[in-house]
């Protein structure tokens, strides 16, 4: 907790915060667009294949329907609608006779779309699914992309922790905002499937260190007491952008233009970024705190805060001396097993789930049951199905917000020495308790 107290001297919850939770808000707000982006931009579309007698004009007789063509052009898929992925070899004319029945033709007399395939564009003028046919035997080829997505973010999640630690947040925020931009706006003159993968892990890639850059930053910069709430309302603007998605999508309907206007924002981030200072802690930690010094006496500026003049380095140092010393030891993932507070609560934690995991299983049910009656119950009382899962939802949170008494109260410590000062203060209040209890009892 070392830390909050320097920056209690630079002003504490102040305008820079303000102005810094406002800023992050931003690829808070577009970030779920490129997440989500392909339940639209990968749309597909109705289709069929692509015929002479119904998309060739010359070769289309006066005297036929659109119905009539579709008929002896295109057999009748499993639904009796036209089939998506075969056509007629030859016009079927007899299925013209009001008396044909479907063992009129058969399967040899079908062929795959040979020739491609033609599009219903009246929800979506364009998608990826038409540009590159990803449908009928490629269509496995549709989800290919958005795990090639994912696993740009599961590796950028890796490898950005790293350089962050080495070469700071803020420019790896910049520079993370500006490859998303690049890597998104370019997918949009990508002339294969597999350039488009491709800009698509990088634009990913580069997404994940916003998300770990940013949010390390503002928890840095934020008040102990008050990161909670801050990382509550970034959660709402994660919400919100995921909702504006869709009115984004009704409104443009090529996927081109959507994937501009879910990337282009990211051009300005990446400008706006700049105006942040670097995390004061880190510079600390990494042996600069002369840099560390003006980033936080910026701050207080900022803040509107004069007794930061009484910060030295000297303050600095001694107030960050057990932090500093601490991130230089060798740490692993052992070390969750071999110091004793993280040993109790990583096994705690661990049963603790299981518990939790049985009841939900169990609750599940329960929920699975009453589902079809709550939605029965809609046409005499149309407004309880929403009320009662709201009501259940918001119990719920009330319920963890008022009665977890194992951190009720308490900073969320930063280090394994904050959480073992937290462990011997606990058990000394214990003490004390019990000692005036039993001195009130004699």
């Amino acid at each position: 907790m070392a830390f909050s107290k320097l920056l209690e001297q630079a002003g504490g919850m102040g305008l820079f915060q303000t102005l810094q939770v406002l800023t992050f808000i931003l690829p808070c707000l577009v970030i779920p667009s490129q997440m989500l982006l392909e339940n639209f931009s990968a749309a597909v579309p109705g289709h069929r294949c692509w015929t002479h007698m119904l998309d060739n004009g010359s070769a289309v007789p006066a005297n036929m329907t659109l119905k009539a063509l579709l008929t002896i052009s295109i057999p009748p898929g499993p639904n009796w609608e036209p089939h998506q992925c075969r056509r007629f070899r030859q016009p079927q004319w007899q299925l013209l006779d009001p008396n044909a029945t479907a063992t009129s033709w058969s399967e040899a007399d079908t062929e795959p779309c040979v020739d491609g395939w033609v599009y219903d564009r009246s929800v979506f003028t364009s998608t990826i699914v038409a540009k590159w046919d990803l449908v009928c035997s490629s269509q496995g080829l549709k989800p290919l992309s958005q795990s090639i997505f994912m696993s740009g973010i599961l590796v950028g999640s890796f490898i950005w922790g790293l350089v962050s630690y080495r070469f700071g947040r803020k420019p790896m925020l910049s520079w993370c905002c500006l490859q998303l931009a690049v890597a998104g706006t370019s997918t949009i003159f990508a002339p294969t499937l597999v350039i488009y993968c491709g800009l698509r892990f990088v634009a990913a890639f580069g997404m994940a260190g916003i998300l770990l850059s940013s949010l390390t930053l503002m928890v840095e910069w934020t008040m102990t007491s008050r990161r909670a709430a801050t990382m509550t309302v970034v959660g709402c603007a994660f919400s919100a952008g995921q909702a504006a998605l869709g009115g984004l999508a009704f409104a443009l309907r090529d996927w081109r233009t959507l994937q501009l206007a879910a990337s282009v924002p990211f051009f300005a981030i990446s400008l706006i970024s700049w105006w942040l200072p670097e995390s004061a802690r880190w510079l600390i930690i990494k042996g600069k705190p002369d840099q560390a010094l003006q980033e936080l006496r910026k701050v207080a500026r900022i803040n509107g805060h004069k007794e930061a003049k009484n910060l030295t380095i000297e303050v600095l140092m001694s107030s960050m001396e057990e932090e500093a010393a601490a991130a230089k030891e060798p740490r692993s993932v052992l070390d969750l097993f071999c110091v004793p507070v993280l040993r109790w609560r990583s096994c705690a934690m661990l049963v603790v789930k299981m518990t939790a995991d049985g009841i939900l299983h169990s609750v599940g049910r329960l929920g699975a049951m009453m589902g079809p009656l709550i939605l029965m119950s809609r046409q005499a009382l149309p407004l309880l199905p929403p009320l009662l899962y709201g009501v259940i939802s918001i119990a719920s949170s009330l319920v963890v917000l008022f009665f977890l008494p194992e951190t009720q109260g308490l900073p969320l410590p930063d280090t394994i020495q904050d959480l073992e000062s937290q462990k011997s203060t606990a058990a000394q209040g214990n003490r004390q308790e019990a000692v005036t209890v039993e001195s009130t009892s004699l």
